[in-house]
C-alpha cells in the first residue's frame, strides 16, 4: 500500500504569538505613517503599543507551547523593524533631518546597533551561551522594545516641556550617539523576568500596578518620562551593582 500525501499542518497554538509579532510589526510601521503626518504622538503611541505586543509574544509562546524557530526569527526581524527602524525614522524627521548628513548617520548607525544587537542575542541563544545572564536576571545592553522608547524619549519630554533643547538636533544627535553605544554594550541592565514577589508582598504589587495604569492613562506623557528617568538611573546604579554582586 502506497502512504497517502497528508498536508502540513501547523499547530493552531503556534499561530497565536506569531499573529501578536505581526501586530508588534504593523504597530512599527504605522508609527513611521503617523510621524510621516507629523502626528507625533501618535507615533510614539505606536512604538510604545509595539513594545507591549513585544512583551506579549514570547509569553503566548511560552504559555500554549507554541514556540517554534520560525517564530523566533519572525520576532527577531519585527524587532529590527518596529524598534530599529521605525524610531530611527521618526526622529529623523522629528529634529535629526535638520543637521543633514549628521542626523541621518546617526539614524542608520542606531538601525545597525539594533541589528547587531538582535543577531548577537541569536547567535548566544544557538550557541547556548546565553544561560547566565538570564538566570541572574539581567540583559547584555539595552533591550530593543527599551532601547527604541529611549530614543524617542526627548520627543516625549518635550510633549510635557516647552524646552528648545529638547529640539536641537545636535544634541538629539548626541544622546542617540550615546545610546547607540549602550545598546550594543555588554553592560547589564535590569530585567523584571526575574523577579520574585514574596507572596506577602503580592498585595502590595498589584496596587502599586493599578496606580501606574491609573497614572498611564491620566497622565501618559509624564508618567513616561518618569519611567524613563528612572531607567536611565538605574543602568549605572541598580544593574551594574547588583550584577557585581552575583558575581
Amino acid at each position: 500500500m502506497t502512504k497517502r500525501n497528508v498536508p502540513f499542518q501547523i499547530p493552531a497554538r503556534s499561530l497565536a504569538p506569531n499573529a501578536i509579532t505581526v501586530l508588534a510589526l504593523c504597530a512599527g510601521m504605522f508609527g513611521v505613517r503617523f510621524a510621516y503626518l507629523e502626528q507625533w504622538q501618535s507615533a510614539v503611541t505606536a512604538i510604545l503599543v509595539a513594545g507591549v505586543f513585544d512583551g506579549l509574544d514570547g509569553s503566548v509562546a511560552r504559555l500554549l507551547k507554541g514556540t517554534s524557530r520560525f517564530g523566533a526569527e519572525l520576532d527577531s526581524l519585527s524587532d529590527v523593524i518596529s524598534f530599529g527602524v521605525a524610531p530611527a525614522l521618526i526622529m529623523y524627521m522629528w529634529v535629526l533631518s535638520d543637521v543633514r548628513g549628521l542626523g541621518w548617520l546617526m539614524s542608520l548607525v542606531f538601525v545597525i546597533c539594533m541589528a547587531l544587537r538582535l543577531a548577537r542575542f541569536n547567535t548566544v541563544m544557538k550557541d547556548n551561551e546565553l544561560g547566565a545572564d538570564v538566570k541572574i536576571g539581567y540583559y547584555t545592553g539595552i533591550p530593543a522594545p527599551a532601547s527604541a522608547a529611549l530614543a524617542l524619549w526627548p520627543m516625549i519630554l518635550s510633549f510635557e516641556f516647552d524646552y528648545e533643547i529638547l529640539k536641537d538636533p545636535r544634541i538629539c544627535s548626541a544622546y542617540m550617539a550615546v545610546l547607540c553605544i549602550l545598546t550594543v554594550s555588554r553592560i547589564p541592565t535590569f530585567s523584571l523576568k526575574s523577579l520574585k514577589i514574596h507572596k506577602e508582598h503580592v498585595i502590595f504589587v498589584l496596587l502599586g500596578i493599578a496606580v501606574l495604569a491609573s497614572l498611564l492613562i491620566t497622565d501618559l506623557w509624564m508618567t513616561m518620562a518618569v519611567i524613563g528617568i528612572i531607567y536611565i538611573i538605574s543602568i549605572p546604579t541598580i544593574a551594574i551593582l547588583a550584577y557585581r554582586k552575583k558575581d
